[in-house]
C-alpha cells in the first residue's frame, strides 16, 4: 500500500514522478539555455506552469492549501516574504565579495548568468519573473513537492531532498557560480517553508528577490 497520511494528500508517486518530470526538463534548458523554439526566459516560463498545472491535477489538496494559505493573514506573510527577500539578497551581496576574492572564475560564472538577460528586454522579464517563475517555482517546489514529502517521510527528509533535487538542476550549466546560488536558494526558501507552511510567504519571498537581484540592483 502506498504510504499516506490523514490530509488525503496524492500518493507520494505523483509529486516524485512530476518533479522528476520538471528536473528532466529544468536540466536540458539550463545545459542548453533553450528549451526548443523557446529562449531561456520564455522556456522557464513554460515550465513552471506546467509543473504547477500537473500539480493541481494530481489531486489531494495542493489547490485547497493554496486557497487557506492566502486567505489566513496574507499581509503578514506578504511582509515577511518581502523581508526574507531583502535578507537573502544581502546575504548574495556578501557572498559575490567573498566569492570575487576566493575564486578565480567566479567573475565569468556571475557574468554568464546574467548574460542571459541579452535581448531579454526588461519589461518581459519583470512579467515572468515577477508573476510566473518567482511565484510559480515556489509554489510548485515548496508548496507542492517539499510539502508532500515532509507529509510523508518527515519536515526534514522532506526539505533535504528537495534541496538538492533543485540544487542539482542547475549542475547542468556546469557554472559553478549558479549551482552555488542555487543551493543557497534552495536551503533557504527550503527552510523558510519548513519554519512557516506557507506557499504565499515563500512567493512573494522569491519573487521580489528575484526582481532585486535580476532587475532592480544586479550584483
Amino acid at each position: 500500500m502506498p504510504l499516506r497520511d490523514s490530509r488525503a494528500g496524492p500518493r507520494v508517486g505523483a509529486p516524485v514522478g512530476i518533479a522528476v518530470l520538471a528536473c528532466l526538463l529544468l536540466a536540458r534548458l539550463f545545459k542548453y539555455w533553450e528549451l526548443g523554439p523557446l529562449d531561456f526566459w520564455w522556456g522557464m516560463a513554460a515550465i513552471v506552469v506546467a509543473a504547477v498545472v500537473l500539480g493541481l491535477a494530481a489531486g489531494g489538496n495542493f489547490a485547497a492549501r493554496l486557497r487557506a494559505d492566502v486567505r489566513a493573514t496574507p499581509a503578514r506573510k506578504a511582509g515577511l516574504g518581502v523581508v526574507s527577500a531583502v535578507l537573502l539578497y544581502a546575504a548574495f551581496a556578501a557572498g559575490r565579495l567573498a566569492a570575487l576574492r576566493l575564486f578565480p572564475f567566479a567573475a565569468s560564472g556571475i557574468t554568464s548568468v546574467y548574460g542571459l538577460k541579452t535581448g531579454a528586454g526588461t519589461a518581459r522579464l519583470v512579467l515572468l519573473l515577477g508573476l510566473i517563475i518567482g511565484p510559480g517555482e515556489e509554489l510548485f517546489w515548496r508548496g507542492f513537492v517539499q510539502d508532500s514529502l515532509m507529509a510523508r517521510l518527515g519536515g526534514w527528509p522532506g526539505f533535504v531532498l528537495v534541496a538538492i533535487a533543485y540544487t542539482l538542476v542547475h549542475a547542468a550549466s556546469g557554472n559553478i557560480m549558479l549551482v552555488l546560488a542555487a543551493g543557497v536558494c534552495a536551503a533557504f526558501w527550503g527552510l523558510l517553508y519548513l519554519a512557516r507552511r506557507s506557499p504565499l510567504l515563500n512567493a512573494v519571498s522569491h519573487t521580489v528577490w528575484d526582481i532585486m537581484i535580476f532587475i532592480l540592483w544586479p550584483l
